[in-house]
Parts: C-alpha cells; structure tokens; sequence
C-alpha cells in the first residue's frame, strides 16, 4: 500500500473541521450589521476587519467554507452515487442499459459545464438547493464514464467468470465483486469533482447566481469586495486566499489519492502539464499499461527516409493480453523494439510517444531506459537459440538478469526454473543452451523475462519455432503467469489459432500501420477490415474449409500505394479506396477500422 497524503488531508480536514464547527466557535452571527463601523480594519475585536455593511469577515469566512464545502461535497456526493451506479450497469449490463446510459450521458457533455450550470440556474433560480443538482448534473458524466471504463476492465477477469460459476447473481457481482474493484478511480474522481464544485459555486455566486445574500459565502464576498476594493483592498484579499488554499489543499489530496489508490507510478502533475503543452494528444490514458500514441518509425536509407511503421495508437491495460497480429514485414516487431529501445542503428522513432506506466519511453534517456529493461518491461523473442548465450551456462543467464535490477536470493534461478516447469532444474540449471530442447529454451528465456516481476511482457511470435505441444504448453505457462501476476502480455503472432487461444483484444496490423482494433471475440466473429476477413480465412479451421491463400504481398515502405495500402489486394476496392488514405475510425464501442466499406 503507498503512503497515502497526509498532509493533504491534514489541510482539507483543518478547513473542512473550521466549517463544520462554525456554530460552537463562539464566532457570531454571520449576518449582523455594524453600519457605524463598515470598512473598518483589523483589531482586537474583528481579527481580519469588517465589510461594507459592518459585518465580521473573520465569522463570514468561516460560515463562507461551511457554505461552499457543503454545497461541493453535497453536489460531488450525489453525481457520485448516480454516475458510477449508471456506470456500473452500463458497462456490466451492456445491450440497451449501455446504449441508455452513455448516450444520455452523451447528451450532457455536449454542453459547457459553466453554461450548463448558467443556463440551469437562470431558469430554476438561484440558491444553495439549486445548485446543488446543477453541479451533480455537471460532474454526472465524468463519474459515469470511469466508472464504466472501469467495468469493461474488471468484468472480463477470472474472479468476475469466477462469481458467475458459483452462481452469484448480477447484482451481488456488481455490488460485491464490480464495485470495491473500480473504487479508487471513483474515489479519485470525487476529490476532483469536489474541488472543481468548490471553484464553480463561487464563481456562481460571484455572478449573482449562486448562494443568495446575505448568506456568507465566498464567491459573494469577492463580488461586494470588488466594489470597495480602493477604501478596503484587505476585504478583496481574504475570501481570495481562503479559496486559493482551499483548492491548493484539495488539489494536492487528489494527486495523492491518485497515486496512492493507483497500482502503477504515477507521473508528476506538472511534468503532465508541460508535455501536454509541448505534445498535445500524446499524453497517456491514466489507467494503461502501455499506451502508444501515434508511433512512428522511420529508417534512414540513401534514398531518403522511410517509415515502416506508421501512426501506430494502441493501449495494453493491467492484467490483459493485447495480440498484435498481421504478415511478415507488416511492423510488428519493430514496433515492439521502438517500445524498448532496441530498434536498429537505422532506425528511430521519428514522431509519436510509448508510456510505461505514465514514463514516456521515446524521450527517456538510454541509461534510464535499461533500468526499466528486465524489470518494469521484458521481452521474449522468437528465437531462443539466438537469445540465449551459447558459451554460458542458462543458471548464469538468469543470474545476470537479476543482478541487473537487484540483489539475487540463494537459489532463486533454481526455483524459477522450477516455476516455468523445467524438469530437475537443479541439474539443469547448469546446462548450457546446446543441451536443451526448444521447447526448454524458450522456458528459459521465461524465466529470465519473468524473473524481476514486469508488469509489461513483450513476447514476439515465441510458439513460431515450437511444434504444436510444445506451443500449447508455452502458452498454458504465458496463462498461468499473466493470471497469477496481473502482467500485461503484448502477444506478437501471425497465427490467428494462438490469438483465439490467448489474446483477450486484438490489434491487426499492415504495412506499418493499424487496420482493425477489438475484443478478440468480436474480431474473429466479425472482422471489419477486408485483410482481417482475410487472415481468417488464411487460417486452417479443424473440420473447416480448406485455408484461402491471400493474393499479393504487402507492400514495402518505399512502394506504398496511394490511397487504402490494402487496396491493391482487397476484393472490395472500389475507386474511392485508392483516392484517398483512410483514418483509422471508432465504429463501435471498443472496436477501430481503417476500412471506408467496414459495413459493406
């Protein structure tokens, strides 16, 4: 468990305590005039002064905070329950209560908080009772949409399948197994909604639409500070720095929140903000593994520049296995070598961005980059003959990989040659990669991508050179690992048999760039890219038809043709493919094509 915000919420609770203990404070009546003594500074009896009507600002601070805090958490409390209750049922239910939920929640977020909120109160009036529905209206559709996310995530984990065979009913998994699991995303999005509601009820009220006089709050205190500013500038200064700490102290609560309930780093706020000053639309999702951001690949040659890999955007999330899939020479490996940093001496990321757990990699220096090799990510390539050192014992091996990162326990690369299910790893720990078989070999290099815990595991096409039980156990070990672990498994493969195996989504991929994106179920059942269409029927089916061969070859980076790069193969060409390229486009919740006939 990281350590949670302290003194964040010891600053909120401070603030929080002054307001519900306003009554006892022995501070007065908020409302009672002292006309005599307007404008009247600091003293012994009016610690900050009095304001334009005589009245205490010490008392109407302290009853301006129970106002304001009690109208944001009221209104944050109620988009709360109703959003992430719309949420949950939206993305367990799925069907018409997902289409209901989201496109309702569609509708508010194609109005401007602010104006919302205007337009609203204008209508209802204003009034603490009226805004506190107004600002749940507005904060609705962020609690509904990640609390949804949420759910797409968790609903497809082995202990959700698990309640479901015991025979728990739907909403005993919503309530018992769903909800505790997407709880620290919700209770993150509370504190950010509570310290936005604080900012815009007084804002509101500084407009004449919020709380109504003579009410204390500090939106209404700027407003009538505003006009006496020149006689009494001190009036202006203290509900400005009541709500500057106020949002400070909430602030910082919710960046600790985020990083103590998230289960990856965290990147720094501002670090956040300067990149998405300098790379606008490159920035991470919060709750992805590996998120890449319009990658792009180019090799220098005499010629000029190519780029075998193109706008490549994808995310891997916690726990999941992403299969990455396409022909020989479509960009998979060298995308998956852009990820680590080991593309070749010709080549280099020429745009685009690769997040670790919120760390760009494309802009990370090469001497933090190799701490992250081998222990936050790691990789398993296809040949294990040529991975593996032939002049150095395979217990050797596993020990460079450890001492690497950490100090090594006595014995451990016997224990995980045991754990990848090498027979008598005591002995075979001291072979060397000659006296094992090729199945074994690549158990090794398991052990060795495993061996430091990586929340990331890259494996490229390694079942390629297995025979076909060798294969299934390799992928039964990948399995075991990803479920007892919660890795995420970026699965490189041109074999659609092993997708269906293992893969939970998928990314197909040609000629350097994403065609088609989905679950894996909803993929294979109905592709929506003619070259997805294609490698299916490429793929021999036990009791099925014969496979169909695919005509034509994938084009090379310096001979792409115009327009769709699959036209030239596809049987649905029509004159528009070749007229012009494409946009890779969300058809579908969770499903992507780069196909302008995807519903023909």
């Amino acid at each position: 468990m990281k350590r949670l915000p302290w003194p964040a919420f010891a600053g909120v609770g401070v603030i929080a305590l002054l307001a519900l203990a306003a009554p006892v404070l022995g501070l007065g009546n908020p409302v009672t005039m002292d006309v005599a003594h307007r404008l009247a500074g600091p003293s012994a009896a009016h610690w900050l002064g009095q304001d334009e009507f005589g009245r205490d600002v010490l008392t109407r601070l302290v009853w301006g905070a129970r106002v304001s805090l009690s109208v944001a958490f009221a209104a944050s409390a109620l988009a709360c329950v109703i959003g992430t209750a719309l949420g949950v049922l939206g993305g367990f239910l799925r069907g018409i209560v997902e289409m209901l939920t989201l496109r309702s929640i569609d509708v508010l977020l194609c109005f401007p908080p602010l104006l919302l909120a205007l337009l609203v109160v204008t209508l209802a009036g204003p009034g603490a009772t009226t805004l506190i529905p107004v600002l749940a209206l507005v904060y609705l559709p962020g609690f509904t949409r990640v609390a949804y996310a949420g759910v797409l995530t968790a609903r497809s984990q082995d202990y959700v399948e698990a309640m479901r065979v015991l025979g728990a009913g739907k909403g005993r998994i919503m309530l018992r197994t769903i909800l505790p699991n997407i709880g620290g995303p919700v209770l993150v999005q509370f504190s950010l909604a509570a310290a936005s509601a604080v900012v815009l009820e007084s804002g509101l009220s500084f407009l004449g639409l919020g709380v109504v006089p003579p009410a204390p709050s500090w939106g209404l205190m700027i407003g009538a500070a505003r006009a006496t500013m020149v006689q009494a500038p001190l009036l202006l200064l203290w509900p400005c720095l009541a709500l500057t700490l106020t949002i400070l102290a909430m602030n910082a609560l919710c960046d600790g929140l985020r990083d103590a309930v998230d289960p990856h780093p965290a990147y720094r706020t501002g670090r956040r903000r300067m990149l998405d000053l300098l790379a606008p639309g490159l920035l991470p999702q919060e709750r992805a593994v590996l998120d890449l951001r319009g990658l792009t690949v180019a090799i220098d040659t005499p010629a000029g520049p190519i780029q075998p890999v193109r706008d490549v955007s994808l995310q891997l999330f916690p726990g999941e296995t992403l299969a990455l899939v396409g022909e020989s020479g479509s960009g998979k490996s060298l995308t998956s070598l852009a990820v680590t940093g080991l593309l070749p001496g010709a080549a280099r990321v020429a745009a685009g961005a690769a997040w670790l757990d919120g760390t760009d990699l494309v802009r990370l220096p090469e001497e933090k980059l190799r701490l992250l090799r081998g222990r936050t990510m790691a990789m398993i390539f296809q040949d294990p003959s040529s991975s593996l050192n032939p002049v150095h014992r395979v217990g050797h091996q596993i020990a460079e990989a450890i001492q690497a990162h950490r100090r090594m326990a006595p014995g451990e690369p016997v224990e995980l040659l045991r754990r990848v299910g090498i027979p008598d790893p005591e002995r075979r720990v001291r072979a060397f990669p000659h006296e094992l078989s090729g199945g074994m070999r690549q158990r090794v290099m398991i052990a060795i991508a495993i061996a430091n815990g990586p929340r990331l595991l890259i494996a490229d096409e390694p079942t390629t050179a297995l025979d076909v039980t060798i294969q299934a156990q390799v992928l039964d070990l990948l399995a075991e690992f990803k479920r007892q672990s919660r890795l995420s498994l970026l699965f490189i493969t041109h074999s659609l048999p092993v997708v269906a195996e293992i893969a939970d989504r998928v990314a197909v991929m040609y000629a350097g760039e994403i065609v088609e994106q989905g679950p894996m179920a909803e993929v294979f059942a109905r592709p929506l890219h003619p070259y997805t269409a294609a490698l299916l029927r490429s793929a021999p089916v036990e009791d099925g038809p014969p496979p169909e061969g695919i005509p034509g070859v994938v084009p090379p980076p310096h001979a792409l043709p115009p327009g769709c790069t699959f036209a030239p193969r596809c049987p649905k060409r029509v004159p528009a493919c070749e007229a012009a390229h494409p946009a890779l486009v969300q058809v579908a919740p969770g499903r992507q094509t780069r196909c302008i006939r995807w519903d023909a």
